[in-house]
């Protein structure tokens, strides 16, 4: 049987970006209390997009946006701070962060939780709290949490190894969008 692979690119919320905009209209947007202008030049300067590019500003807006409720602009903060992108990579804070984009209803954010506590990422290893959120991920429609999950039931962490389940989650995971998904769903049609 091939490798089972967790799915750890950490998504970085690009599809709430509103490219139409430029900078302009999302600075005035921001300067207006709107938490989406703040999130997208926060994009904007994380990719250098119609700017330099500028992790510090990024991380300046993104707090902002966060600050604001837009809970995806909480799980970007909290891959910077994973990745130490702008900032001192800092775990404690990446943990926070994207409790907070979790506990805000991003997905992604509970995805990425989930997998900080598989990996032992800052945290104590918790099976059963990866589980939780990635349930939770999966059930919000986020791809990457449902292939996860699969990986938690395929490789029998912290539950009963199941690879129907592990199938069907590998499945839903390649159904959204997840090549990782797909590519386990293939290995356990072997």
């Amino acid at each position: 049987m091939n490798k089972i692979r967790l799915t750890t690119t950490l998504l970085f919320g690009l599809n709430l970006s509103l490219h139409a905009y430029t900078v302009e209209e999302n600075k005035n947007a921001c300067d207006a209390g709107y938490a989406v202008g703040c999130h997208n030049l926060g994009l904007m300067y994380k990719r250098g997009e119609g700017v330099k590019q500028d992790f510090i500003k990024a991380r300046e807006f993104f707090t902002q946006a966060c600050k604001g409720g837009f809970a995806g602009a909480c799980n970007n903060l909290g891959h910077m701070y994973d990745n130490g992108e702008g900032v001192k990579a800092d775990p404690a804070n990446a943990l926070k962060f994207y409790a907070k984009a979790c506990d805000g209803g991003f997905s992604a954010g509970c995805t990425n939780l989930g997998i900080m506590y598989l990996t032992a990422s800052g945290v104590k290893q918790n099976y059963s709290k990866a589980k939780e959120l990635f349930s939770k991920a999966c059930d919000g429609g986020d791809a990457k949490g449902c292939g996860n999950l699969g990986v938690i039931y395929s490789h029998g962490d912290g539950v009963k190894q199941d690879f129907t389940k592990a199938k069907e989650l590998f499945r839903k995971a390649c159904d959204g969008g997840d090549p990782e998904g797909c590519k386990n769903y293939s290995s356990l049609d072997k």
